[in-house]
């Protein structure tokens, strides 16, 4: 399944941070992704490919606020 990835979506991963959280919003989309961790606000920056490979479950930012 392929996801339309915009800033301020939540996405889960297949794995877990080690703060136990394994959903990351976005912050910065294209070749990389910032992502900043839901649980502790840890950011990373990782490639788009690994990103796209491990996404279980996508939030559109918009589908928050109603």
């Amino acid at each position: 399944m392929t996801y339309q990835y915009e800033i301020g979506d939540i996405v889960k991963l297949k794995k877990q941070h080690p703060c136990g959280s394994s959903e990351w919003e976005i912050l910065r989309v294209g070749a990389d992704f910032r992502l900043k961790c839901t649980g502790c606000g840890h950011q990373i920056m990782i490639a788009r490919k690994l990103v796209e490979k491990n996404t279980r479950n996508l939030r559109k930012k918009s589908e928050e606020n109603t």
